[in-house]
């Protein structure tokens, strides 16, 4: 039998989170668990923005076993009034004895201030159980809520050589089944995704989730300094989800009202021939987007790593050999002169999927 001691309970806790991750908006994944005389008595997830909190579901649950129990947090209990009430409030009123928290909530309306109620009121509070798993598993949130700006992931599918595609252009398909299937969690699990209109023109890809279990398509957002964009492009005419262009000032205003006409949703992002990528990331932050997948072709990927704007790569690479001198890469920028100076990743994680193999770490930028 497993052994039964914090762990255990934060543990289920942090499961149960990781299967609502992509549904809560910009609001954390949290999971909890009651426990009372050794039983479980409740468990509740966090589901949706708006909706009850991981601990109120599972203090409802538990009911009048909630007196004297122990809580598992995966996240420091809320202390403000938003759109709900503070579950820092109902664990006071509920009369628990004890509460567990995996990590502090660095949200600047709650920071310590959950956690400082409940000790106040003489509950015991002990933090830290699981930390890291519970931070990793909110940094989307914890970046957004910290800085205002999108939690960026660029993912990219490679043959060995590096190639995207072949000379001719040829992309279907560099990964195997289970990889794109992957892909498409991944596009659940973040509020945007990301292309260049070189992708659109090229592809005319649909941008949206799909998987056996229907999923939640992100807002499609397209990079499109001249608003070259065809009409009949599956992005403008689908409805499949909502589609945001970024543009310039330059770009023509008869062409923007033309498309906002349609319900395309067009933010000009600085004044000169490119779209300004920084600008850009603060207009989508304030729209409430707190996490975009990059899928673009080498330049997109390229001028995000140049500009330093990615918090995570996921590089898919399979066993072929394309070749070709007109072939582009993963990443196309102007790059370092010296390899002491490329771009490294750190906290990497192997995965093997079938006879693909998936790559993740972070960027570390040098200054």
């Amino acid at each position: 039998m497993e052994f039964v001691n914090d762990e255990y309970y934060m543990s289920m806790a942090l499961d149960m989170a990781e299967k609502a991750r992509g549904q809560t908006g910009t609001n954390p994944v949290v999971g909890a668990v009651v426990v009372k005389d050794g039983s479980i008595a409740g468990i509740g997830i966090h589901l949706k923005q708006g909706t009850p909190h991981a601990e109120v579901h599972a203090l409802n649950m538990a009911g009048e076993l909630a007196v004297g129990s122990t809580v598992y947090v995966t996240l420091e209990p809320c202390s403000h009034y938003g759109l709900t009430p503070p579950c820092s409030e109902r664990l006071i009123a509920e009369k628990v004895a004890r509460v567990v928290i995996a990590c502090e909530d660095p949200n600047p309306k709650v920071a310590g201030r959950g956690i400082a109620m409940l000790r106040a009121e003489g509950i015991e509070v002990q933090v830290g159980v699981l930390r890291d798993r519970a931070l990793s598993l909110n940094k989307k949130f914890i970046k957004f809520i910290t800085t205002g700006l999108p939690y960026i992931t660029i993912k990219s599918a490679s043959t060995l050589d590096g190639k995207i595609a072949s000379g001719a252009g040829d992309s279907k398909w560099i990964t195997n089944e289970q990889s794109r299937a992957m892909v498409h969690v991944m596009r659940h699990q973040h509020q945007g995704i990301l292309v260049g209109i070189g992708t659109v023109i090229a592809d005319d890809p649909e941008l949206s989730t799909r998987l056996p279990v229907p999923g939640i398509s992100p807002v499609r957002i397209i990079v499109d300094s001249s608003l070259r964009i065809p009409d009949h492009a599956k992005v403008i005419t689908d409805a499949k989800a909502k589609t945001i262009l970024l543009t310039t000032a330059q770009a023509n205003g008869n062409r923007i009202k033309e498309l906002e006409d349609k319900g395309i949703r067009v933010i000009p992002c600085g004044d000169g021939p490119t779209v300004d990528l920084n600008l850009a990331l603060k207009q989508l932050g304030s729209e409430g987007i707190s996490s975009i997948l990059v899928e673009g072709g080498g330049s997109i990927n390229g001028s995000f790593i140049q500009e330093k704007l990615v918090d995570e790569v996921a590089l898919f690479i399979a066993p072929k050999l394309i070749g070709g001198l007109g072939s582009t890469g993963n990443f196309v920028f102007e790059g370092y002169a010296q390899m002491r100076d490329a771009v490294t990743l750190k906290d990497m994680s192997v995965e093997v999927i079938d006879d693909n193999v998936l790559i993740r770490g972070t960027p570390v930028w040098r200054e």
